[in-house]
């Protein structure tokens, strides 16, 4: 009898313990934003410094992929850059040759203009050094006719040496964020193309937890609101301050990883919640939201 009542006790605190206990307001996992670094060039990777579980600081060069034949390229259009100049030189140089002729030409043009009018030059002695003026005119502008080509070789071949400026900078591995390398994909001495994964990166300073709700909890809830977030610890649930960031416009169905039936007709609202690391928190990690 006195074992009975001993069981019949414990049964009622169950009954009790289980109709006082809370249920959190909403239930989801962590996640952040993973950037995927690619390689932009096509050649033999020269070094990779970053390592998984590395933070690595934005604007940082972690690693280089060959870069030797564009060098000797680019070598080769300044040595053709140099002999387009020199061209361009000796035409420049006849230019002013003509130009310098052509002052002298029209210096005398007008002393025999002067004296043709009081009658101390003649009429073919104009005619002759008006001539002169025109013949040099027309030659400084054949000089001008052979340079415009000459120009055009040397504009063209400008651009072909940015552009390989710019496919060596982007032979360069850039990290774009600070964060933490989820994932390696590649290693020094692997030939890498153009798009081909070099590594995993996300930034899990701050990490979003996606969670559920009902379309009851909706009006309890805004953008910018405070809430409690708890994951699992060994002895009791770790609180986190968290921060409404987002609220789904529209509702949806249940996500299929609650597979009754009665509760995947149900539609409910997504939302997402900031909170910030201490470095418990990773992605993919269950936790629940309380509303304060």
């Amino acid at each position: 009898m006195k074992k009975t009542s001993v069981l019949l006790l414990a049964a009622i605190g169950l009954i009790s313990c289980s109709k006082n206990r809370e249920k959190a307001d909403g239930y989801g996992n962590f996640e952040a934003v993973e950037i995927t670094i690619s390689s932009e060039a096509n050649g033999k990777i020269k070094f990779l410094t970053v390592e998984e579980g590395a933070v690595v600081e934005p604007q940082t060069q972690v690693g280089l992929v060959d870069t030797l034949q564009l060098y000797l390229s680019k070598q080769q259009l300044i040595a053709s850059k140099n002999t387009v100049s020199s061209k361009s030189a000796t035409v420049l140089s006849q230019k002013s040759v003509l130009i310098e002729q052509l002052k002298a030409t029209q210096l005398e043009k007008n002393r025999i203009h002067n004296m043709y009018a009081e009658n101390a030059a003649t009429k073919r002695q104009v005619d002759e050094v008006d001539g002169k003026v025109k013949v040099i005119q027309e030659q400084i502008k054949g000089v001008g006719t052979q340079n415009a080509p000459i120009i055009s070789d040397l504009k063209s071949i400008e651009i072909q040496i940015e552009k390989i400026n710019d496919q060596i900078q982007k032979s360069k591995i850039i990290n774009p964020i600070k964060g933490t390398v989820l994932t390696k994909y590649a290693e020094p001495d692997e030939i890498t193309a153009f798009g081909k994964p070099l590594y995993k990166i996300a930034n899990i300073s701050e990490m979003t937890l996606r969670v559920f709700v009902s379309e009851m909890q909706l009006p309890q809830l805004k953008i910018g609101q405070e809430v409690s977030v708890k994951i699992d610890g060994l002895k009791e649930m770790k609180s986190y301050k968290g921060t409404i960031s987002w609220i789904a416009a529209q509702a949806e169905f249940t996500p299929k990883i609650i597979q009754t039936k009665e509760e995947r007709v149900n539609l409910v609202y997504a939302i997402k919640v900031k909170v910030k690391n201490d470095g418990s928190l990773k992605i993919g990690m269950p936790a629940e939201m309380w509303i304060k």
